[in-house]
Formats: C-alpha cells, sequence, structure tokens
C-alpha cells in the first residue's frame, strides 16, 4: 500500500514537471545564469526573468537607450521563444540604478509595445547585476479578453497601462502616492500612503472587481515612510487574516519624487481564490502566507526571521540566513501541498549583491528540475551587519515566489 501512495505522489509530481518548460532563446546570451531559467512555460502564463543590456556574444551598449534597447531585445527574445509575441506580455518590472533616466526609458518602451501596452512597475534601486537596468515580465498565452484598464480620469504620459485584464487576471501598474492629474506627493505619509491605495483601488473597481480579490500585492517604499504609518492604513483596507500575500520592499527611489508605489495582481474569480496559512502562524492584518489564484501560488517574501516566541533574525551570513528563508517558504508551499518542483518566478533581493555567489550556491541546492525564472536586485545600500540588543542581525535576503500545480494533480 505505501508503494502504491509513493508511486502515486511521484507521478503527480512528474505531471507538474511535464507542465513546466524552461524556455531559451536559440541565441542565449554568454553570460546566461546557470541558477535560474531565462524563461519559464507554466501553461497559461510566461514567466521572463530580470534582463539586462547584455547582447547574446556578452557585450553591451555604449549609451543608455540603447542599454533599455538591448534589455527588452532581450525579453523579446525570451517570449518568442516560448511562441509568443509583445503583445502577450501584460506585467513588466523596470529596476533603474538612476530613476533620473525615467524619462529616456519610457521613451524607448513605447517602441516595444502597441495601443495596449502592459502594466509596469519602475523601481529606483542600488544595484542591478548588469547596470545599469534590469526588465523581467510575465506573458499569458491565450489573447482572448487581454485588455488594457484605465480608471475614469486616469491621465498617464507612460508608456503602460494602468492595469491589464486577462482571461482569469488583472495586473496592475504601480500607482503612486501622488495625485493623479498634477503629480503632486503631499507632505503627510499618511496622505500618500492612502493615495497610493486609492490609486490602486480604482484600477481594481475599473476592472469590476474589489480589493478582496486582490491576491499579491507589492508596497515599494523609500525611507521617508514610516512601515507602522504604511501597515495602519493598508491594513484597513483588508480583511483581517485573509489579506493579499505580499512583499514589502524598501527602495532606494520611485518615479516622480514619489515615496511610495503599490503595485499587485487580482483574481476575477473570487472562488479561485484562496489564503494558505500554516496553522503554526498566526492571522495578520498585512500579509496572508499564500494566496492561491486558481492554479497559481502568490507567496509573501520571506527572509531568515526564525518564528516563534522569541523569533528573530539569528544567523549573521547570507547563506545561513537564507537557509531559514528557504525553510520558511517550504512550510507554505507544503501547507499549500506543493514543492520547490513547482515554482516558476521567484523575486531575490540581497542586502549586497557581492553575496551573489554565496547566496546562488545555497539556493540551488532547493529549486529545480526546471529553474523558475528570477528577479535579482540589491534595493537600498547594504546596512550595518551588527546584533542588536536581543542578539537579532538585520536581513541580507528576502525571497519570494509564484508556483504552479497542475490541474490534474489536485
Amino acid at each position: 500500500m505505501r508503494w502504491l501512495l509513493a508511486g502515486f505522489l511521484l507521478s503527480g509530481v512528474a505531471l507538474t514537471q511535464q507542465q513546466l518548460r524552461a524556455v531559451v532563446p536559440a541565441q542565449a546570451s554568454a553570460s546566461a545564469n546557470r541558477f535560474y531559467s531565462p524563461g519559464v512555460d507554466a501553461g497559461d502564463y510566461v514567466y521572463i526573468s530580470g534582463q539586462g543590456a547584455r547582447r547574446p556574444d556578452g557585450s553591451s551598449p555604449a549609451n543608455f537607450s540603447a542599454q533599455v534597447r538591448q534589455a527588452l531585445d532581450n525579453v523579446k527574445a525570451i517570449v518568442e521563444a516560448a511562441g509568443l509575441n509583445m503583445d502577450h506580455v501584460v506585467y513588466t518590472q523596470v529596476y533603474l540604478e538612476n530613476i533620473s533616466k525615467y524619462a529616456e526609458m519610457n521613451a524607448v518602451f513605447s517602441e516595444y509595445f502597441g495601443k495596449t501596452p502592459p502594466a509596469r512597475a519602475v523601481l529606483g534601486v542600488a544595484r542591478v547585476p548588469e547596470p545599469p537596468i534590469q526588465i523581467s515580465a510575465v506573458a499569458v498565452r491565450d489573447l482572448a479578453g487581454r485588455r488594457a484598464i484605465h480608471p475614469p480620469n486616469y491621465r498617464s504620459d507612460d508608456a503602460a497601462s494602468a492595469g491589464i485584464l486577462t482571461h482569469d487576471r488583472l495586473f496592475i501598474s504601480s500607482m503612486a502616492g501622488s495625485d493623479p492629474m498634477r503629480g503632486k506627493v503631499p507632505e503627510d505619509p499618511a496622505a500618500q500612503v492612502d493615495l497610493a491605495l486609492d490609486r490602486l483601488q480604482a484600477v481594481v473597481k475599473a476592472a469590476g472587481l474589489e480589493l478582496s480579490n486582490m491576491v499579491f500585492v507589492n508596497p515599494y517604499l523609500t525611507s521617508e515612510i514610516p512601515m507602522r504609518v504604511m501597515n495602519e492604513r493598508y491594513a484597513k483596507r483588508f480583511e483581517f487574516g485573509n489579506t493579499p500575500a505580499r512583499a514589502t520592499i524598501e527602495v532606494s527611489s520611485l518615479p516622480g519624487g514619489a515615496h511610495i508605489e503599490y503595485t499587485g495582481v487580482a483574481v476575477v474569480d473570487l472562488r479561485q481564490r484562496k489564503a494558505v496559512r500554516p496553522k503554526n502562524m498566526p492571522p495578520s492584518p498585512t500579509a496572508s502566507p499564500c494566496i492561491f489564484a486558481g492554479d497559481t501560488l502568490y507567496c509573501s517574501a520571506k527572509s531568515g526571521f526564525i518564528p516563534g516566541p522569541h523569533g528573530g533574525v539569528y544567523a549573521s551570513t547570507t547563506p545561513h540566513q537564507l537557509r531559514q528563508t528557504m525553510r520558511n517558504l517550504l512550510d507554505n508551499l507544503e501547507e499549500a501541498e506543493m514543492t520547490f518542483d513547482q515554482v516558476v518566478a521567484t523575486n531575490v533581493y540581497v542586502d549586497d549583491l557581492s553575496d551573489l555567489q554565496s547566496f546562488d550556491e545555497v539556493y540551488s541546492q532547493y529549486v529545480g528540475p526546471v529553474l523558475p525564472a528570477r528577479n535579482t536586485i540589491q534595493q537600498i545600500a547594504p546596512v550595518e551587519r551588527k546584533a542588536d540588543k536581543d542578539d537579532h542581525y538585520p536581513d541580507l535576503e528576502q525571497v519570494s515566489l509564484i508556483a504552479v500545480r497542475s490541474p490534474r494533480t489536485r
């Protein structure tokens, strides 16, 4: 009987692995990373890793506009290797080392997309693996139902839609804590948070949905926004214990002088939305560990925090913290009856990109056989690596993930 059960479980994993496929362009870059796939075809959606400005031969253009074009060409090559084109792209994430280059980046972006550009988030960060830009994307396979969402009185010169609705999901551009008509940023941090949430909610409502449809949210904020204030305002918008999964990331800068913006994903059919929370984890007013959107699991960012009554980050190095991070992520996956083999995309935030080699040595022990697509950034300047009075160390890394289960294995 045990043998039969083991055989059944293994066959279920095999079915899932058959569904996932690494996407590699014919002319892969000479600098292609062996710790992640350029893209992962997960059936309904294709996830594209963050792309820098390197050509397939490893060289890089000299000026910024050409570097943006090359990064987008690299995204395009992966999209086309999946049998799609740029019209299928529904969401992009842009990381800039110099936020003052925003307008120049935006001008190049408009050359790559038609009348319905994807949703987009843009962040100013301290470092990316291949300076000065990194661009990732999500593409939908079936274009049926794909349309742009623009709330009333929405004005923007961006080469991006406020939201993109597909057959089952809404992808939302980053909504900043500034006046949507004039771009003015209020002085009060709470007012900035409320403005950003109002704008996020306006996109959701324009798609005929509610904030309760949200499955994942990224609050991106600078040091000007106190975390306490952000959490207090944010918690008022969602049902306690049933909030979206979340990755809250402090960044170096945001477009237009904003200090906070929200981006995220909503599921169209609430019957397809299900929160996942390990039994030993209390409900939270700000984030659920993971949320299902149909067969796609969106999981909150985790660090090396050891949970429990005396919880904290006790490891002093990136590799040691990462092992606890992966344990925390696995707790969530196991509660959803999934494994790391079903992870299709990760976002990796490191305190110092100089630690990336030691990070990857640990990371590679957990993922595969189809390596997830990946974004990797250092969002702010490194922190001082000293323990506090309780022997707690600062977070040196965070990881969020997306996993997909096969409908046949439910």
